[in-house]
């Protein structure tokens, strides 16, 4: 990735540098700010975090930490549980208080875990593009300990 180059010589025996004029055809990646979404996002990026201190809130980033990585992964984790448990304690006699939930488990069981999953993900993947927003780090907290407090609870059912 260079600047290419557009030339004209006049005379074969000028040196070659003397009628070169350079064409700079790309633009100064810092002209812009970090989009939320990149090419760089999944694979490839280079920003991890911000430069400047006064930088960190409300900046976005082209790649995200193994610590970041495995936040999501527990809040996965923890919906995958609190599925389970759900669909165990339904089957042996409980019910569900979440009318949310409640209208979800009307699709089946596959529906009710998959479309759960599917909501869940899409709040995390919102909140990890948005990680260094204070409102995405609050979100990010509380459904760490509302889902772990949550699968915990349905461990003290049994």
């Amino acid at each position: 990735m260079g600047a290419t180059s557009s030339f004209t010589h006049s005379n074969p025996f000028d040196p070659p540098m003397a009628d070169r004029t350079f064409v700079e055809t790309r633009t100064d990646r810092r002209t812009q700010p970090t989009p939320r979404l990149s090419m760089y996002s999944m694979a490839g990026g280079r920003r991890q975090r911000a430069q400047r201190v006064g930088e960190r809130e409300g900046s976005f980033v082209d790649s995200y930490s193994a610590w970041v990585f495995l936040w999501i992964l527990w809040v996965a984790a923890m919906n995958v549980g609190d599925s389970f448990f759900t669909i165990v304690h339904l089957q042996s006699g409980g019910v569900e208080v979440n009318p949310v939930a409640a209208a979800m488990l009307k699709t089946g069981r596959f529906g009710f875990v998959f479309l759960k999953a599917l909501v869940i993900s899409a709040a995390l993947l919102v909140l990890t593009v948005h990680k260094n927003f204070s409102l995405a780090r609050i979100g990010l907290w509380v459904s760490t300990v509302a889902y772990t407090a949550l699968v915990i609870y349905h461990l003290t059912l049994f």
